[in-house]
């Protein structure tokens, strides 16, 4: 026996508003892209591989803050000095700055050695912190080339001692379009990586 109607329509209503909650940026009414963009890390650690440390020897790699730019889904484009348009049909599949926390954090791991871990999955940090600021992330339209920039900050464990250095890559691109944007700007954000690790390795 089939429920009333009215019970049927309440149901396909709750159903629409799930979907409506779990479709993240895509407005109503707008055409999802055909996928969701990501960045690679080009130096993933082997399965299996097993680290383990003192925790004050560690080093947790923060979350980096963004300009307002890149706080969003869409990838970036500069047009000019003060002024950024969005690559049409292009959504990253996660925002800029967790993307690029993990692949940096991935670098450092795998060129130093080091016991990396995630100042959100702890309560205490007693260890050394990698802290930054991801200026770009994203196309400049008028050089044609993916930009990727972070000022890293590193704090020594005692919190007295503080060094900073800018990083920055450039990586030519031939469209800027939903196919091209992505690759090239992976490839930025793991030569900033993995020189932020160089970095960072040969610090005392």
């Amino acid at each position: 026996m089939h429920p009333p109607a009215h019970r049927r329509l309440a149901g396909g209503v709750l159903i629409g508003a799930a979907l409506v909650m779990t479709s993240g940026c895509v407005r109503i009414g707008t055409k999802p892209p055909e996928r969701l963009l990501a960045i690679t890390s080009q130096a993933a650690a082997p399965a299996g591989e097993l680290l383990s440390g003192a925790i004050d020897q560690a080093l947790f790699v923060d979350l980096p803050a963004v300009p307002r730019s890149i706080a969003t889904l869409r990838v970036a484009v500069r047009s000019g000095e003060n002024s950024f348009a969005y690559v049409k049909d292009a959504l990253w599949v996660d925002l800029p700055s967790r993307q690029f926390q993990g692949v940096l954090a991935e670098a450092i791991r795998t060129r130093t050695g080091r016991l990396v871990l995630d100042p959100g999955q702890y309560l205490a940090r007693r260890g050394q912190i990698l802290e930054g600021n991801l200026l770009e992330f994203g196309i400049d339209a008028t050089r044609r080339q993916a930009i990727v920039t972070y000022d890293a900050s590193l704090m020594a464990p005692d919190g007295k001692t503080v060094i900073r250095q800018r990083f920055t890559a450039n990586v030519p691109v031939t469209e800027i379009d939903a196919d091209t944007v992505a690759p090239a700007i992976s490839e930025a954000a793991n030569q900033v990586s993995a020189a932020v690790a160089d970095w960072i390795k040969a610090q005392p």
